[in-house]
């Protein structure tokens, strides 16, 4: 019995520190082609007809000055829309080099949980390690 728990440590450690390391690579690059956000307060705004009859679509759509002193436009999902609320002004983040591009968070949710997902292999590949440990030198 004592074997096998150790064989199954030794799958721990190896597997969780190998792909832990695998995905932190993958997180890194993920981070690397996401680019740099820039926060900024920008204008929510509806566009199109005012007087709307029911069952016409309703376009709301932020609008902001980037570094430049550009401005950009871009829609705003009916999640995103809930999400500011009903608020004339929202704090954004927009890409740096890119016109019209924003998100409501400073980053990415594939990052983060590509580095979630990594930290999380690499600390069952460091219990199972220190456990390991303790049994070598507790049976020893």
């Amino acid at each position: 019995m004592q074997q096998v728990v150790e064989a199954l440590l030794e799958i721990f450690t190896w597997a969780g520190l190998g792909f832990g390391a695998v995905v932190a690579g993958v997180a890194l690059v993920l981070f690397l082609l996401d680019g740099t956000w820039l926060p900024v307060r920008a204008v929510v705004e509806t566009t199109g007809p005012q007087t709307a009859e029911p069952g016409t679509p309703v376009h709301r759509v932020v609008r902001w000055f980037d570094e430049t002193g550009g401005v950009n436009e871009a829609p705003l999902s009916e999640a995103e829309y809930a999400q500011l609320g009903a608020h004339d002004m929202a704090d954004i983040y927009y890409r740096r080099g890119w016109t019209n591009r924003m998100r409501l968070t400073p980053g990415s949710p594939a990052v983060r949980g590509a580095a979630q997902l990594a930290a999380g292999l690499a600390g069952v590949g460091v219990v199972s390690l220190v456990i390991s440990w303790v049994m070598f030198f507790v049976r020893g």
